[in-house]
């Protein structure tokens, strides 16, 4: 038995699930997702209770198994507390802002990049404040926020691929709990 697979997924009582053929739906405070279960796979509800169960024990049932059981898990986190990723960009002359649909990101390269923000997700990018007296390394902070797992982490990727964190100054786009390792340069090297 997949160990992932086998545990219950417990949902509190504003969560609502319901199971219409192969599809199931959730819905809580923050919005509505569906699935729609594979063959071979079935769910179960009770008491605030969901539990995946798979019809045989074949070696890609066993592994769907697992998978719509985490997937399961993700739509019930997202509809009642969300995702959120947050990205810092480190660079001098950097920027990010939201025009409409858009993210805006200025990044040293001649041109502006602009990414079509997804339905779903809500983005926030706000400059950091600059005084005298008080040094911050990052220009701007970025906060991806929505209720579908998959889409946050993918919006959040396509972000910071726009510019990667190099290894010698640091500059470029990351994640707030990334560790980018400075190396030093090749200058005293002879």
């Amino acid at each position: 038995m997949s160990r992932i697979g086998k545990a219950p997924i417990k949902f509190s009582s504003e969560t609502h699930i319901k199971l219409t053929d192969s599809v199931v739906h959730v819905k809580g405070k923050l919005g509505e997702l569906s699935y729609t279960l594979l063959p071979g796979i079935t769910v179960q509800i009770e008491d605030n209770v969901l539990s995946v169960h798979r019809a045989e024990e074949t070696k890609s049932l066993r592994a769907f198994h697992g998978l719509t059981r985490a997937l399961l898990q993700n739509m019930v986190t997202g509809v009642t507390e969300g995702y959120q990723k947050t990205l810092y960009i480190f660079g001098t002359g950097y920027s990010s802002e939201v025009l409409g649909p858009w993210l805006k990101l200025t990044l040293g390269f001649s041109h502006d990049i602009l990414l079509q923000i997804p339905n779903g997700l809500q983005v926030d990018a706000q400059p950091v404040a600059r005084s005298k007296g008080t040094r911050s390394d990052f220009q701007s902070i970025i906060n991806i926020k929505g209720i579908d797992k998959q889409l946050v982490g993918q919006f959040a990727a396509e972000v910071r691929g726009c510019r990667p964190p190099e290894n010698y100054k640091g500059k470029g786009v990351r994640y707030h709990d990334e560790h980018v390792t400075i190396k030093a340069g090749k200058t005293g090297s002879k």
